[in-house]
């Protein structure tokens, strides 16, 4: 109808490259699509190169962390987008964070707001709010406070804490108002999920490590004053490294890897479903020792005729898109190892149909994200997900409690004791 002629899509940084690869495979209509990555110069050059082009669609692809830099922010205020799409939404959950406010702004200045998210309400109710106010003020109106009058009881220390929720029909009614809700069930005949646990044994000298590093964060917790979900985390976080092999000592300013247990067992699912196999397969950690580790595993068990590729924090975030497009497109590129935080939301990596775990974050939403790498669209076959597990440790609990679909930084207070 040529109602949009400007569009600015802003997602998760590795995320910006899959919008050009797709608009490339599907976009039935003229349209020029740059991606807005580098230092300031460079995302500013881009984005004046764009606003030159007059004959097509204009369509400007942006990370969330660098909406509202100076100078990005006031360039795209003056780029002045018909349309604005926030993709995996969840990002500007935040009311008050500064990413937040930004899209808030943006959003009031476009005749056309989407957001797009698999998980719009992570921890409570109240992330919706922030979502709404870009998407469409009246819904929920301008204040959050509001908002969380309205809909949370609060309770807890100096009635600070929300505690419960109220006129929650209310609130999904008027959600639901302007959403498109669609399962995985009903959009898109997607073959099934199985999941598997590898179970790993420590030698008699690692366990004898981790019992005492578990029995002395037991101790510390419990003769240390008040719990809090971050002293609990950060215990529990340094006994999964243990697990994954690796152990940070209080002096020292990298890890030290002490044992190979996992690395063993991975390097088996590797031979067998890779080398022997002549399958694909996606691989995520959630600590770089770890991924720099299955690196150099993957560097020695390979065979010449084989590769791999990798995304973590350190890889460039413009060299991502051809990482992945590698990984789906080259056959002899048979591994891909990833960074769950970092390679778990947005990209396609359906050349494979077996993911394995190596160590997983606290994070239900990140969790449920990297599921659905192997398993969305484009993917014909059966998708195994495999857990590498140390018996009788925190990755019991962790794996527990992720099937269970529980976030552990929200409940890990309340319940620390059954954790070491």
């Amino acid at each position: 109808m040529g109602k949009v002629t400007k569009v600015l899509i802003v997602s998760p940084t590795s995320v910006c490259s899959v919008w050009e690869k797709e608009l490339e495979e599907t976009a039935a209509f003229p349209y020029v699509c740059k991606v807005m990555l580098g230092d300031k110069r460079a995302r500013l050059k881009v984005l004046s190169d764009l606003k030159k082009n007059c004959q097509k669609l204009k369509v400007a692809v942006i990370n969330y962390e660098s909406v509202w830099r100076d100078d990005i922010f006031e360039a795209l205020q003056s780029y002045d987008a018909d349309m604005i799409i926030c993709d995996e939404s969840q990002r500007i959950k935040t009311h008050n964070s500064k990413q937040s406010k930004a899209m808030h702004k943006l959003g009031d200045m476009a005749m056309y707001k989407l957001i797009l998210s698999g998980t719009p309400v992570q921890n409570n109710a109240m992330d919706i709010w922030s979502q709404y106010r870009f998407l469409d003020r009246t819904i929920f109106g301008d204040s959050y406070y509001a908002f969380r009058g309205r809909y949370a009881v609060m309770g807890g220390f100096e009635c600070k804490q929300i505690t419960g929720y109220k006129n929650l029909d209310e609130l999904v009614k008027k959600e639901h108002s302007i959403a498109f809700r669609v399962t995985k069930e009903e959009a898109i005949d997607l073959p099934e999920q199985t999941f598997e646990t590898r179970y790993i044994e420590l030698s008699r000298k690692e366990r004898k490590l981790y019992d005492m590093l578990r029995k002395n964060s037991y101790a510390e917790l419990a003769n240390g004053g008040q719990i809090t979900a971050a002293t609990v985390l950060t215990k529990l976080l340094r006994l999964q490294q243990l697990t994954g092999g690796f152990l940070v000592k209080d002096d020292a300013t990298k890890p030290e890897q002490i044992s190979t247990a996992k690395l063993d067992a991975l390097k088996d699912i590797i031979l067998d479903y890779v080398v022997d196999g002549g399958k694909k397969l996606v691989i995520f950690a959630r600590f770089l020792a770890e991924v720099k580790a299955i690196i150099k595993l993957a560097e020695k068990v390979l065979p010449a005729d084989m590769t791999f590729v990798s995304i973590y924090g350190d890889v460039k975030k413009e060299e991502r898109g051809s990482i992945v497009e590698q990984f789906q497109t080259d056959k002899n590129t048979v591994l891909f190892i990833g960074q769950i935080d970092t390679a778990g939301t947005g990209i396609t990596l359906t050349a494979a149909d077996t993911c394995v775990y190596y160590s997983k974050n606290f994070n239900y939403a990140t969790y449920e994200q990297s599921l659905s790498r192997i398993h969305r669209l484009g993917q014909r076959n059966k998708c195994t997900y495999m857990d590498l597990v140390v018996s009788d440790s925190v990755d019991e609990t962790i794996t527990k409690a992720l099937r269970e679909k529980e976030n552990l930084a929200k409940t890990v207070v309340d319940n620390w004791q059954q954790y070491f």
